[in-house]
């Protein structure tokens, strides 16, 4: 039995003539990140030197934990630009998946760096030492404006790339430790209590943990090709059967090519119906209008729903 096979992937971002605008970052969070990894490698040496020069765990646990999002800035940056990349024989997607890699890895990164963070300040509970409440605080105000700054270069493109939005919640969270930090250092003044610097690092492990568990999460059911976030299978299902002459879908699946383009496949059993290239191109429109799925491939079958095509049972892969 002949079968129709449709790939559709809109390039150019024409919502007249595809079905979907790619939701790429924009080409200026180049300079963002490169902004951003400047702004916070001086940060760092800064929060560093005098995090030794006052005995405070909280500037060097943050200085810590601010080098990973150094790091982490940076490889979000360069599987930014290996996105880019167009396809080869090999890699006949490019190399769309490495922001998926490389959202996986920074959470991976910050939930390391905690891990050492927490351990320090169990250590320092157990043999307190003196801080500088003063220079804590001074220090750490810089990270409040550095972070924030940061962070707010990101926030345009925080909602629609998972890659993007680690490297704002990153940003946003130290620029609410670095005012933990601050407010312990006053603390310090205050009470002479040395516990203080540990108990708020192991408060700064656990926001970290906090912002960055559904990251991770989420990260890895991308390079687990889960139907990602925001895209209801069930609604796409329905949609699909709901198309004239379609009495059955099988063998759909949807998942991230990117932390950004969502992909589809799908069989339409369209028993009676002739080949039809404006069907199958209005439907790949509207998937990717209504349910921004930006390269969909469908194939469609003419014989009887279930009982020609092997990929048919929902246990096939």
């Amino acid at each position: 039995m002949p079968h129709d096979h449709h790939d559709h992937h809109d390039h150019d971002g024409d919502r007249g003539q595809g079905h979907g605008r790619h939701q790429h970052a924009p080409a200026s969070f180049g300079a963002a990140f490169a902004i951003g990894i400047a702004l916070n490698t001086a940060y760092v040496a800064a929060e560093a030197v005098w995090g030794v020069l006052a005995h405070s765990l909280s500037l060097l646990s943050d200085a810590g934990h601010n080098f990973g999002d150094v790091l982490s800035l940076g490889v979000a940056w360069f599987a930014g630009w290996l996105g880019r990349r167009a396809p080869s024989g090999r890699y006949t997607y490019g190399l769309r998946g490495s922001s998926i890699l490389a959202a996986l890895s920074n959470a991976v990164i910050l939930l390391v760096v905690t891990g050492g963070i927490a351990w320090a300040a169990i250590l320092r509970l157990m043999h307190p030492e003196p801080s500088g409440g003063m220079t804590i605080m001074a220090v750490a105000a810089g990270g409040i404006v550095v972070n924030a700054v940061t962070a707010w270069m990101f926030v345009s493109g925080a909602k629609d790339d998972v890659n993007i939005r680690a490297a704002f919640a990153h940003m946003a969270s130290d620029a609410l430790v670095a005012l933990g930090v601050v407010v312990t250092g006053g603390l310090i003044m205050l009470t002479h209590l040395t516990w203080l610097d540990p108990a708020v690092s192991l408060a700064i492990g656990g926001v970290i943990v906090w912002g960055t568990w559904s990251l991770m999460r989420e990260s890895l059911d991308l390079a687990l090709h889960a139907v990602p976030n925001g895209v209801d299978r069930d609604e796409v299902r329905n949609y699909l059967a709901a198309l004239p002459g379609v009495a059955e879908v099988h063998d759909l699946h949807i998942w991230g090519m990117s932390t950004t383009e969502t992909a589809l496949t799908a069989h339409l059993v369209r028993p009676d119906h002739d080949a039809d290239d404006q069907f199958l191109h209005d439907a790949c429109d509207q998937l990717g209008r209504r349910f921004r799925v930006h390269h969909s491939t469908l194939q469609v079958e003419r014989g009887a729903p279930g009982r020609l095509c092997a990929l048919a049972p929902e246990d096939v892969v």
